[in-house]
Order: C-alpha cells, then structure tokens, then sequence
C-alpha cells in the first residue's frame, strides 16, 4: 500500500489521530469544544494585528495614555467588531473554506459550529460592539465601526473576493478602519495622522496578503477566487508587491513631520529597509523560479513590520 505524506498538524491539533481511507492516510484532527469553536470563528490572531494598530492611534491622538475607561471600552468594542466581521466572513465563505488547506480547520468547514449559529453568532458580537462604542465613547467611532463591520462582509467577502484580482486592494480598507476608529474614539473627530495611518495599512495590506496567496496560491485557485497570483504572471506579482512595499514606506514616512518626532522616523525608516529588503528578496526568488519560501519569510516580515511601525507611533509619543 502506497502512503501519502501527510502535512504536519496545524498549531493546536497536537492530540490529532490518523486514520486510513481509500489507501491513503488522513490525519484527522480532535473536535473542539463548543465555545473552542465559536472563538475560532472570530480568527483571534487577526484581532492582535488590528488591536496592535488601534491603541498607539489612540494614544497618538491623546499625547499620551488616553482614560482608562475609553482605551478599555474601544479594545472590547473593536475586538467584538472584528469578531463579528470574521464570523460572518466565515459564514458566506463556508463552501469555499471546505475546500482550501489554509481554511479547511475552521469550524463551519469542520461543521463544528451550524451556520445558523454563526450568522446569529456574527450578527450579535457586531451589535454590541456598535452599541459598546456608541454608548461609551462616542457615535462617530460607533459609526465607523459599522461601517468596518460592513465593508469588510458585504464590499470585501460578497462583492469583491470571487470577482476581481483587484479584491484584496479595495477590500483590505475595512482593515485600515481601527486606526480611525481609536482616533475619534478619543477625540470625537478626525484630523489628518490618522489619515495616514489608514494610508499605511491601505498600501501595507496588498504585499502582506499576496505573499499569503503565493504560497496558497493552489487553495484559491482550487476554490475559484481570483487572487492576483493565480491569475498574473508571478514576476508581476512580484513587481506589485515592491512597488506597494515602497509605497507603504513612502506613506509611513509622512507622518514623522506631520505629528511624530525622529524617534518614530528612525524606528520607521529602519522598519522600512527592512520590508524593502524582504519585497526585493521575493523578486530576486521569482526571477529564479522559487518564491513560496520568501513569500511566506515576507509574510511574517509584514506582520512585524505593521506592528513595529504602530509601536513606534506610541513610543515617540511618549519621548515626546
């Protein structure tokens, strides 16, 4: 009997069995719990990333540690907010996720949680959240959560992620939404850094997410959506994510004299070397033919790099 390798365990499948079917193995994974599952929904290593952006936007916005009880109130309203975005994500892209790797754990793929259940699940975390930031902080940031929620669900996952290469461009702006939301939550308006911060996210999330799709770039093609490497050449994949790379940079920069000091222009500009060198490693690695590893190695770079420049925001605030 031939055997076919198995890929490894995700993270949290350490007790996961394996079974033989039709000849072949098939590593079965444990079933969550109930609430395991409903958690799972709501992709909680997204809600870090957004969360990280958040609260150096607030503090930006309030010279320093913004009330306790407004920081405490917009971390809980924007993390029920994303929840409830990701959930309901879930639910619409639950025939596609069944049938892609990267996907194939999450728990309506797994019919671990019904659909009924997610769609009321989603429904619900997205009217406390907008509740939560209207009642406690103010109705603008309320607002604008909505608007995330949204944009995210209807413009993003049902309108642009089957039908354009151009999805992730457009509809990665709901992720640029926590800047502003943190913003106003503190303030009650908006001014122009939190515009740029919105603008470094925005040019930030196509290089981030194309790397992801270089490397699953058979699980969208699989499940019929038109991510902009399975449907261009990689070399143009490649090109596109420098030249995004450089514009990011170029964004991140601009707030060092508009409302940061040479703490955050330092930290920044070193930050943006490096993702710079990453973008350049992935195009060298394309011309060559081999680029899944420096994608994904440009993958995690991204991830560090958005967080870092968010920390430095804070950091030179409170030098300053």
């Amino acid at each position: 009997m031939t055997q076919t390798p198995v890929a490894p365990a995700r993270p949290g499948d350490e007790e996961a069995s394996e079974s033989l079917s039709g000849g072949r193995i098939r590593r079965v994974a444990p079933r969550r719990s109930t609430v395991a599952a409903y958690v799972a929904l709501t992709k909680p290593r997204i809600i870090e990333l957004l969360l990280v952006t958040t609260l150096p936007a607030m503090v930006l916005a309030a010279g320093g540690l913004p009330e306790w009880w407004v920081v405490v109130a917009t971390m809980l309203g924007g993390t029920a907010a994303a929840g409830s975005a990701n959930a309901l994500n879930c639910y619409v892209d639950r025939d596609i996720d069944a049938l892609m790797r990267r996907t194939g754990h999450r728990p309506l793929a797994r019919h671990e949680v019904s659909p009924r259940g997610a769609l009321v699940f989603g429904i619900v975390l997205g009217v406390l959240a907008v509740g939560v930031m209207g009642v406690v902080t103010n109705w603008l940031a309320a607002g604008l959560t909505a608007a995330a929620i949204a944009f995210y669900v209807v413009v993003y996952t049902m309108v642009l992620k089957r039908r354009t290469a151009q999805n992730i461009v457009w509809g990665g702006a709901a992720g640029c939404m926590p800047v502003l939301i943190g913003w106003s939550a503190v303030t009650g308006s908006l001014a122009w850094a939190p515009v740029v911060l919105f603008g470094v996210v925005f040019f930030w999330t196509p290089p981030h997410f194309w790397a992801l799709a270089i490397r699953y770039r058979e699980d969208y093609a699989r499940a019929g959506v038109p991510m902009l490497p399975v449907v261009a050449a990689p070399q143009r994949v490649a090109r596109e994510i420098v030249v995004y790379s450089y514009v990011t940079v170029a964004v991140s920069l601009l707030l060092w004299p508009l409302a940061t000091g040479w703490v955050y222009g330092v930290l920044a500009g070193g930050a943006g070397l490096a993702l710079l060198a990453g973008a350049h490693r992935l195009q060298a690695g394309t011309r060559r033919g081999a680029n899944a590893k420096a994608a994904m190695q440009l993958f995690h770079l991204s991830n560090s790099y958005l967080a870092f420049v968010f920390v430095a925001v804070a950091v030179d605030t409170f030098v300053r």
